[in-house]
């Protein structure tokens, strides 16, 4: 997601342009339909992306294709609009926000065109040696991986945004931004030296992970090994400018350490403050991140973004460079299938923390105490055992962005249950080395041996790549959590820097055996206390709550969160509690009999007796102390 050192002065001027972009090398895919690259002179293409009127959300979109020297363009060309952008593994159908299309040659001649599929507009061109297309698209909906247009900025990714001539995906083009107002222009594409406020992309790939954000934004500028990188500010909200400055150059320098090698020629963090929406998508020589404008204190919050920051960037490199099979080049029209995204998403979610942890961003004990609660929501998790890793990737286009109420029970997260894996697997290695080298051998072993020789990595290279820092063979470890649906295995890891999970009561006089466990996820909607989820294997599953039902009696008084938590505190394992329910409107009586809490609170804490090796692993790990 991006060398040549700068002086103050000229990185002062370089907050008047944009960043140039990643060299972004296309590299051959090992599995999936492989998107057509031109084999033909590719034609000149440009266009110009205008907001005359952000009130109506619509960006204006000029586009230009030229044939090569003047020569005459095909009798018909089909322009295509993705359907999705790299990064978000949904199929989002860009091309419904398309309208007013209209299409002329070089001498103003109306061109006649028709849809041929949802997302393909065939153009007859009649062999003249320009197309001029216009059209518009309708930006309200804002997210890192959509467009919003409206009085206050302009965000856009470019594969929603703008299409491509079929066949051609491999072609350099050119985007001038005409911006409302004053307002400045941040993207990773480099500035076209001589023309105001155009920007070139080397091919499509370049193009499509390249967004842009159009505002009256500020600007926090700093340097990395003589690299520069500016974080972007659209909004305001209660931040310290030279702390976030200061905290996203640590983040940089910490992640920058796992692969030892900065990719990209200069990086930038486009930052969007929001009342409520939050997100980040990583990009090869920037990242859009969304965060909550006055969460910046307390620093509970504030690490949260930070955690984010380092996750995106990190993605510099897990993903971006380091390329699963079929993570690029792209097949814009539909799927790209891989069953490696619990490393691309999941180890990146684990180096998350481990980066704020090296940049002295997170305590010892906040890193730890996050680990235990990762590790609790995964065992509450009954899909952990229904699929494996592998599977959990390979289905993300149609389940991780459509989760549903039972998804809790049907699949897991290759975010979540990647990140322990992730973990697990560099103890594993460190344990088995002796310290002597880890999961960011794997990263760099990647790195030197894919990335550079311009290579994609399959699910047996990524093993491969694990054995070889091991030491030997790891087919156990990924025959059981990677390829298989087993329990993992917390303890086997963590004993081998002297650590242990613990159960604990938590604030609680009685252990979990004691107390009433009822098995379904509420909330408090106004006056209504509405089930949005019942875990498989529960007490109120095996009984016949439903998620979507509303609970309006316990024990005959009126339900609310707060007394339907207070009558279950009051009770003990085999003790009943009665329900009236309405479900599509009609009145249910139900008698749930409560089982015992499956669990008690966990927390990650020291062996008793640490050994001197396990003492050094950890120290090498954790850069402090094991404490006894």
């Amino acid at each position: 997601m991006r060398t040549r050192r700068r002086t103050p002065l000229a990185l002062a001027a370089l907050l008047l342009l944009t960043l140039c972009p990643a060299q972004a090398r296309p590299r051959p895919r090992q599995g999936g339909a492989t998107p057509a690259r031109a084999q033909t002179p590719a034609p000149q293409i440009s266009y110009t992306v205008s907001m005359p009127e952000p009130h109506t959300h619509l960006l204006q979109v000029q586009m230009s294709v030229t044939g090569v020297s003047g020569a005459a363009l095909p009798p018909q060309l089909d322009l295509v609009m993705p359907v999705w952008t790299p990064g978000s593994y949904l199929v989002r159908e860009f091309e419904r926000h398309v309208q007013d299309f209209r299409a002329v040659t070089d001498v103003d001649h109306r061109r006649a065109w028709r849809k041929v599929n949802k997302n393909t507009w065939r153009v007859e061109t009649s062999g003249a040696r320009t197309l001029r297309v216009g059209y518009a698209v309708y930006a309200n909906e804002f997210s890192v991986r959509t467009n919003e247009l409206n009085d206050r900025h302009a965000f856009w990714n470019n594969a929603p945004t703008l299409m491509y001539p079929d066949g051609f995906l491999g072609a350099p083009s050119t985007v001038r931004v005409e911006p409302h107002g004053d307002w400045k222009i941040a993207t990773g594409l480099p500035a076209v030296s001589g023309e105001r406020d155009t920007f070139r992309a080397e091919n499509y790939d370049v193009l499509y992970d390249s967004p842009f954000l159009v505002s009256d934004f500020k600007v926090l500028p700093f340097e990395v090994r003589g690299v520069p990188h500016r974080v972007v500010i659209d909004g305001e909200g209660n931040y310290d400018a030279e702390r976030l400055r200061r905290d996203v150059q640590k983040i940089v320098e910490a992640a920058v350490g796992v692969v030892g090698e900065i990719p990209y020629r200069d990086y930038t963090f486009l930052l969007m403050l929001h009342p409520t929406a939050g997100g980040g998508l990583e990009h090869l020589n920037s990242t859009a991140l969304i965060f909550r404008r006055f969460n910046f204190r307390p620093d509970t919050e504030y690490r949260n973004l930070l955690t984010l920051v380092a996750h995106e960037f990190f993605h510099a490199w897990n993903v971006k460079r380091i390329r699963p099979d079929a993570l690029g080049p792209f097949d814009y029209t539909g799927e790209n299938y891989t069953r490696l995204l619990w490393v691309a998403e999941g180890v990146t979610s684990y180096y998350e923390n481990l980066i704020a942890r090296r940049a002295g961003l997170m305590t010892e004990k906040e890193y730890l105490d996050d680990l235990a609660r990762s590790v609790r929501a995964l065992q509450n998790t009954p899909g952990r055992l229904e699929v494996s890793l592998e599977e959990s990737s390979f289905d993300a286009w149609i389940k991780y962005y459509r989760a549903d109420e039972n998804s809790i029970n049907s699949t897991v997260s290759y975010y979540d249950k990647g990140a322990i894996v992730g973990l697990l697997l560099d103890l594993e290695i460190r344990r088995r080395s002796a310290g002597a080298k880890s999961l960011d051998d794997v990263m760099r072993h990647l790195y030197a041996e894919f990335f550079k020789k311009q290579r994609n990595y399959t699910p047996e290279d990524f093993q491969r790549a694990a054995e070889l820092m091991a030491g030997g063979s790891l087919e156990d470890f990924f025959g059981r959590f990677v390829r298989g649906r087993e329990e993992l295995d917390y303890n086997a890891a963590l004993a081998g820097l002297g650590l242990q999970l613990e159960a604990f009561a938590g604030d609680r006089a009685r252990p979990a055996a004691e107390r009433a466990y009822f098995g379904a996820t509420l909330a408090q909607a106004a006056d209504r206390l509405n089930v949005t989820n019942v875990l498989s294997g529960s007490p109120a599953y095996a009984q016949g709550l439903n998620a979507g039902d509303q609970i309006v009696a316990v024990d005959g008084a009126r339900a609310t969160l707060d007394f339907l938590n207070a009558r279950l505190n009051d009770k003990k394992p085999g003790d009943e509690v009665r329900l009236a329910v309405f479900r599509t409107d009609e009145l249910r009586n139900l008698t749930v009999k409560l089982g015992a809490r499956p669990d008690n609170g966990l927390r990650v804490v020291p062996v008793k007796a640490p050994t001197p090796e396990q003492a050094r692993l950890y120290e090498q790990w954790m850069l402090a102390p094991l404490r006894k």
